[in-house]
Order: C-alpha cells, then sequence, then structure tokens
C-alpha cells in the first residue's frame, strides 16, 4: 500500500509540474506578443514624431501641393488613432494609407530641386526611410510571435490548459495587396 500510495504522490506531483510548465510556456509566449507589439509602438511613435518635422520642411517648398501634405497629416493620424486602439486590422490598413502617401510625396519632391537638395529634408527622408525598414522587420518578428501563440494554444494538451486559463489568439498585422505590390510611380505625377 505504501509503495502505491508513493507512485501515486510522484504521478501527481509530475502532473502539476507538467501543467505548470505548459502555463508558463503559454504565458511566456502570451508576453513575447505584447513586447513585439510594444516594439512596434516605439518605432510608430519615432515616425509619428519625425513626419511633422518632414512636412513642415516640405512645406516651404511645395506651396501648391497641400493636397499632398495633407494626405499624410491625415494617414499620419489613422495610423496613431488605430495604434493606440490596438486594432491590427485598422492598424495595417492605414499603415498601407500611410505608406502610399508618403511615397506620393518623397515622389513629388522629385520636382524641387531646393527641397531635394535641403538637409533638413534629405536627413529626414533618410530617418523615416530607416524607421519605415525597422517598422517592417518588427512587424515580421510580431507575427511570428503571434503565429507562436496561436499555434501553441491550439496543439495538444496546450489547448487543454488555454481553454482551462482563457489564452486567446492574437491578430496577425497583415497588409493590404497594395502595401505589398511595387508602387507605380508614374501615376503619382498623373
Amino acid at each position: 500500500m505504501e509503495i502505491g500510495f508513493i507512485i501515486s504522490l510522484c504521478l501527481l506531483v509530475f502532473a502539476i509540474a507538467y501543467v505548470a510548465m505548459l502555463y508558463n510556456g503559454l504565458v511566456n509566449l502570451k508576453h513575447n506578443v505584447a513586447k513585439h507589439l510594444a516594439n512596434i509602438d516605439v518605432l510608430l511613435k519615432q515616425r509619428h514624431d519625425e513626419l511633422p518635422k518632414l512636412i513642415e520642411t516640405c512645406k516651404q517648398y511645395m506651396r501648391h501641393e497641400q493636397e499632398t501634405l495633407t494626405k499624410v497629416i491625415a494617414a499620419r493620424q489613422n495610423v496613431a488613432d488605430a495604434q493606440s486602439n490596438q486594432d491590427m486590422k485598422a492598424l495595417g490598413q492605414a499603415e498601407t494609407g500611410l505608406r502610399a502617401s508618403m511615397g506620393q510625396l518623397f515622389a513629388l519632391a522629385e520636382n524641387y530641386p531646393d527641397l531635394k537638395a535641403d538637409s533638413t529634408f534629405t536627413n529626414l527622408q533618410g530617418r523615416i526611410s530607416a524607421l519605415e525598414n525597422a517598422i517592417a522587420d518588427r512587424r515580421e518578428v510580431y507575427n511570428e510571435a503571434v503565429n507562436n501563440n496561436n499555434v501553441r494554444i491550439e496543439q495538444f494538451p496546450d489547448v487543454i490548459i488555454a481553454r482551462w486559463f482563457n489564452f486567446k489568439a492574437f491578430e496577425l498585422l497583415q497588409f493590404k495587396k497594395e502595401e505589398i505590390t511595387d508602387i507605380n510611380v508614374k501615376s503619382l505625377f498623373s
């Protein structure tokens, strides 16, 4: 009887340890998703802060291109709104709009040699381009963390723990078809 009790106790301890290990793994995945989203937020904030400087520099040269500048400002606000609401679908759409309006702004800048030669403009353009690349990299890492989380909470035996402790799937940060295709620069001048 004593050996049976010891074996039962060992099995119970093993089961509790196993459940704790699964739970801790799921918690780690959930917090990785939040961390990667926070990393994207940092870059979006930096870009959000740089865009008004770029627009102000452009305004000095592009007085009759107000519509393009207004589009960039509106798109910037849409990204900020989606970001503050943590709405991944809206953020993806807003990012598409912002990238398109910034592409149009940079394409129009080609018509202004004085603007292209302005060191403030070239520095800001370089800084924003670097931020865009960093945001794209962080989006990829975020989506990988989301995928890892979502797969684990659906796999057996993790699904039992995930349902028991109400772990949720996260939404991937996806992009519109227009954002992943090449931009037709000629159409921006039409």
